[in-house]
């Protein structure tokens, strides 16, 4: 009998947060991969340690909190408690870890080969020292705040995240703890008169003036330190049974500031100093498996400020298109009314639909603009556009989600900014984020008449992550879509959930039943079934159970899931019709797509929800059906890419584990954004890719 918790059968699911550390394992191969040149492979170092910064403060965060409130619930994934989970993270980041710093210390030495180097304080020159002393006095010391802990100072509060330069202090016959943080305002990194890619970083600088800081008293150890804290707030408790509670935006606020002081979750130390370590330890109150020391940098964003260096250690330029099958010249609402428009990101520039805002913005005859926001860039073209229009007189709705996690600021001055303009701005269902990406733009026309263009997409109205992610984005004036959009921007008008839409999938109301159905049509088809879901991540329990019984019934599945997938493929009697893919490359892949069917009959959904019980049932998302044949057949194109990849592509197998896809034949190698990058949309009739790809594809399609 296969292990069960609570009646959920256990065989064929995997552990959410080990999922998780599997895929930042695979952002690390792609540091450690030679073919990737060297500082995007110090990026990707980067890119891990930030991913598990952020893990460390939500997963473990929230972890922490439910073994202390709820120690007995288990996962319906492993069937473990909090605390059983806890410990298999902890096991599993500390290896982690060290490979980490192995793979720092290779991308480093490989470096330095080619004039980069992160120069320690006692390497430099006696003339880059007089630098960088002079360049302390100036501009650090001046903001340094030394403390000492002792019975008469306590022990001050440590930011989440921040460096901190720590020593163990004697003096006479008592030991003392000094602390002193690296200054908010100064740049991580001071760069070396002549070559551009010598440097010293801040915190190093910093460390190697300790013994004069706390002049007084003699140095035993010292190490760069950081504390990670608890991000996990609780957006809706504090004030729920409050009549008095403020505004939404003001409270937001407050909770902002209390992140700051949360518990803290993780120590972190640049350098093995057991006598430090042991006494900040047991200061912070924390068990030995929440304290990791290496030698690799506590943070690496810097790694983004070394522009400069030789350019063959960078991935070559790449600039999105503007898309071939549209005019520069014309404006988009006549290009819209004839087709309907897919934008395909990074590959094509998001300035279309940038063209479409600012066009409807100054157009007498558009009445009104409705969208919902997530995510958006520092300087927001978006923003502006939606300014605009208010200014010029339109009705501009703006749902503005104030709960995305580590963005809640940045959304909070755009709200602001956005009222101030004359934008009617509003903030979602209490208890459920907003997550979907809706545009309706509505115009009367010389006859009176309302027109509507729609436009649904995977991922955020930002600019700068337009050109990082991988997403889509159609624009439409399907009549039938206008009035779902119509009706979505009604119902959060009023905080009404559970409206009825005719074509879009909305959740947390239809999108989830919807899905479980068509995944039943499948099965129904039996072997002649055939499933392909995209997405970045796999959590849903049913609708994994309903994916197994697909499987059971020799439906033919094929999941492309980038990031957590707790459904395990492989397993006989199970999930054996079932394979997982996962492309970790230069672009996050991000967009999401549902396939159900074949041919003509084939249903096709983008989307911004992923698997995941709070895309299916805690937020408000939305799947648009595609209609268009030439967007049809383009992302049917789109996912046999994807399904072809042996370059970036690795495969879940049974036992939990990922392997490197294996080409069929050595020279047939594709990487999907590669292609992509030479092969962009082009819907007046997509072009029939390399010879070699497509033989590739009828290899993978006919099983040979």
């Amino acid at each position: 009998m296969p292990q069960t918790a609570s009646g959920w059968d256990l065989s064929y699911t995997q552990n959410r947060e080990l999922s998780w550390l599997k895929f930042n394992a695979r952002v690390l191969e792609e540091a450690s991969d030679p073919t990737v040149p060297l500082m995007e492979r110090l990026r990707f170092v980067s890119i891990f340690t930030s991913n598990l910064d952020e893990f460390f403060m939500v997963r473990v965060g929230s972890l922490l909190d439910l073994d202390a409130v709820m120690p007995q619930k288990r996962d319906n994934k492993s069937g473990k408690t909090p605390r059983q989970q806890l410990d298999l993270i902890f096991e599993a980041v500390r290896p982690l870890v060290r490979h980490r710093d192995a793979v720092y210390r290779q991308v480093m030495a490989e470096l330095q080969d080619k004039g980069v180097a992160d120069v320690a304080y006692n390497q430099l020159s006696k003339e880059e020292k007089q630098f960088v002393l002079d360049y302390y006095k100036d501009r650090i010391f001046p903001l340094l705040s030394p403390q000492i802990i002792d019975r008469n100072h306590p022990f001050p509060h440590l930011r989440n995240k921040a460096l901190y330069a720590a020593a163990l202090l004697q003096s006479q016959d008592r030991d003392l703890l000094g602390i002193v943080g690296v200054p908010y305002p100064i740049p991580p990194i001071l760069l070396l008169p002549g070559q551009n890619g010598r440097y010293i970083r801040t915190e190093e600088l910093l460390l190697a003036q300790v013994h004069k800081i706390f002049k007084i008293y003699r140095v035993v150890e010292q190490c760069v330190v950081s504390v990670t804290r608890n991000a996990d707030i609780n957006y809706m408790d504090r004030y729920e049974e409050d009549d008095s509670a403020p505004d939404f935006r003001n409270q937001m606020t407050q909770l902002l500031r209390q992140r700051e002081r949360l518990a803290p979750v993780r120590l972190e130390m640049q350098g093995d100093t057991p006598q430090l370590r042991k006494l900040l330890q047991k200061m912070l109150r924390l068990p030995d498996s929440q304290v990791y020391h290496g030698l690799c940098p506590l943070s690496l964003g810097y790694a983004y400020q070394l522009n400069d260096c030789d350019k063959s250690l960078y991935n070559s330029p790449f600039t999105p298109c503007w898309p071939e099958y549209l005019s520069d010249q014309l404006p988009m609402w006549k290009q819209v009314r004839q087709r309907d428009v897919l934008l395909f990101y990074p590959y094509h520039t998001m300035q279309p639909f940038l063209n479409l805002l600012r066009e409807s913005a100054a157009d007498p005859r558009v009445v009104s603009i409705q969208m919902t926001i997530y995510r958006l860039a520092r300087n927001s073209m978006v923003v502006k556009h939606l300014c605009a229009a208010a200014e010029n007189g339109k009705n501009v709705t703006v749902l503005v989600e104030l709960r995305a996690r580590f963005d809640e600021k940045n959304n909070i001055e755009w709200a602001r900014e956005l009222e101030e303009a004359g934008c009617h701005v509003l903030y979602g269902a209490e208890n459920y984020k907003c997550h979907s990406k809706i545009c309706l733009i509505t115009r009367q026309e010389k006859n009176g008449q309302l027109s509507h263009i729609t436009q649904i997409g995977t991922g955020n109205y930002n600019e700068k992550t337009s050109g990082l992610y991988t997403d889509l984005s159609i624009m439409t004036m399907d009549p039938e879509i206008a009035r779902d959009a119509v009706a979505f921007f009604q119902n959060m008008l009023i905080g009404n959930l559970s409206g009825s839409y005719e074509k879009l999938l909305v959740a947390p109301i239809s999108m989830k039943s919807t899905l479980m159905r068509l995944i039943d049509g499948e099965i129904a088809r039996g072997r002649q079934g055939h499933i392909i879901i995209k997405v970045n991540s796999i959590t849903e329990r049913e609708l994994i159970d309903k994916l197994s019984q697909a499987s059971q019934a020799g439906v033919k599945i094929e999941l492309i899931v980038r990031g957590i997938c707790c459904l395990v493929p492989g397993v006989p009697g199970k999930t054996e019709n079932i394979t997982v893919t996962s492309i970790v490359g230069r672009f996050l892949e991000h967009s999401r797509v549902y396939c159900f069917g074949d041919g003509e009959l084939r249903q096709l959904f983008i989307s911004s929800a992923d698997i995941m019980t709070r895309n299916q049932t805690r937020r408000v998302e939305i799947a648009l059906p595609v209609k268009s044949p030439e967007l049809r057949r383009w992302l049917s194109h789109y996912l046999d890419v994807l399904l072809s990849d042996n370059v970036k592509a690795r495969r879940l197998l049974a036992s939990g584990e990922y392997i490197t896809v294996t080409p069929v034949d050595s020279q047939l190698r594709i990487s999907s954004q590669q292609y992509f990058m030479e092969h962009p949309p082009e819907l007046e009739a997509t072009k029939l890719p390399r010879k070699t790809l497509w033989t590739l594809i009828r290899r993978r399609m006919t099983g040979a």
